[in-house]
């Protein structure tokens, strides 16, 4: 039985709650696990006692390991399965989350760095080719209630992890603490992971190790740099753009980016009803326009409570374009699902590495301003494509 075979399976339609419970968690879990890095950097950068510069190499690390991983992940799902890919980077994941309190000197910290980026993209790519599985299973949109899980988990893991520092633990210590929770999550959930698959496509030959995406996967995949990029965008440069443009108080900077991310959490939450209702097509074009509008507010507006509605506004529209198209990638006939799963997550997490360097090589060349236009014209390109990618 492949993977896409799963769908099908008697078995797994009598029993599809238990797995849908199972790609919950999966979500919960790395995003929990992903979160909590960002607390420690500041404990990273005095341990090691470096710069920026050195700084951002190391966390560049992080995100070339989950490129390279992505990629190879589709044929190691096809091959042996989601549950024992996603079990496995998890635990990696895990084990590598508590070394980044202890690596030693910097080439340890790096090494480490790119495995925990590598499990991490492996994971990215397993899971959701499990959710669009157990999407199909259901009948029903279920996709963006997933991606709400990871963020949640996203919400909770940098709170939980400053907390645990705030009360006096060391950042070993509480990481041991949280990597405890996470693996306790993962023993209950493992079992319901979508079982071993052979690596065979529909005519019983294997399905390339790699393949560039083409045809509708290659819009798709442009499409999520699009919408990830956006993310990245209110996400490293959305406090820069309140203190420097609109001379906001650095305190209440990171307000704007609270504002984005509750908004996004709360669409993706409730996204699944609205996707059923309205189809994944108006998603893609309504939240396109929506999160164009919010860009285009916060710059246009000399206000600061419009930056801060500008930025919600972001979250409304991007919260379930990422989920939906993710669906499509897994629907379309043009290339096998694990491949194009794995080529379009690489391409939007792409955006979201790579995307907010761009914007900051834009506004040194004109403004921040210019920038978040940039940006808002791309998703005005996006709604213009939604009906194309997803029908």
């Amino acid at each position: 039985m492949s993977v896409t075979d799963v769908s099908t399976s008697p078995e797994f339609v009598i029993r599809g709650v238990p797995e849908q419970m199972s790609t919950r968690l999966a979500f919960l879990i790395t995003g929990l696990a992903m979160s909590a890095w960002a607390p420690l950097i500041p404990f990273v950068k005095e341990r090691l006692v470096i710069g920026e510069s050195t700084l951002g190499l190391l966390i560049l690390c992080f995100g070339v390991g989950s490129l390279i991983a992505m990629p190879l992940t589709g044929l190691l799902v096809n091959r042996y399965g989601c549950r024992r890919v996603i079990t496995t980077s998890l635990l990696l994941m895990c084990v590598s989350l508590v070394c980044l309190a202890i690596s030693p000197g910097i080439p340890g910290m790096a090494l480490n760095l790119l495995i925990f980026g590598m499990m991490l993209g492996g994971t990215d790519v397993a899971m959701n080719m499990q959710a669009v599985v157990v999407e199909k299973a259901s009948g029903r949109s279920m996709m963006s209630g997933f991606h709400g899980f990871y963020s949640l988990g996203g919400i909770f893991g940098a709170v939980v992890m400053s907390a645990l520092l705030w009360l006096g633990l060391s950042p070993f210590h509480a990481l041991i603490s949280l990597a405890a929770v996470l693996l306790l999550m993962l023993a209950y959930c493992a079992k319901d992971l979508l079982p071993k698959s052979n690596s065979e496509n529909s005519s019983g030959e294997r399905d390339p190790f790699f393949v560039l995406p083409r045809g509708k996967v290659l819009l798709i995949g442009i499409l999520c740099f699009i919408a990830f990029l956006s993310e990245g965008a209110v996400l490293d440069w959305g406090a820069v753009f309140l203190t420097s443009i609109r001379d906001i108080d650095p305190v209440h900077a990171g307000l704007g980016y609270a504002c984005f991310s509750v908004a996004m959490t709360i669409g993706r939450f409730t996204g699944d009803k609205i996707v059923g209702a309205l189809g994944g097509t108006r998603i893609v074009l309504w939240g396109g326009l929506c999160a164009a509008l919010g860009f285009l507010l916060v710059v246009f507006v000399p206000f600061s409570a419009a930056a801060f509605i500008g930025f919600t506004l972001v979250g409304v529209g991007a919260s379930n374009i990422v989920p939906v198209l993710f669906t499509a990638a897994g629907n379309q006939n043009s290339m096998p699902m694990s491949l194009a799963i794995a080529a379009v997550v690489s391409m939007g997490y792409a955006g979201l590495l790579v995307g907010p360097a761009a914007i900051g090589f834009i506004a040194e060349l004109s403004s921040l301003n210019v920038s978040f236009v940039v940006v808002a014209l791309g998703l005005i390109a996006l709604a213009a494509c939604a009906k194309k990618a997803t029908k």
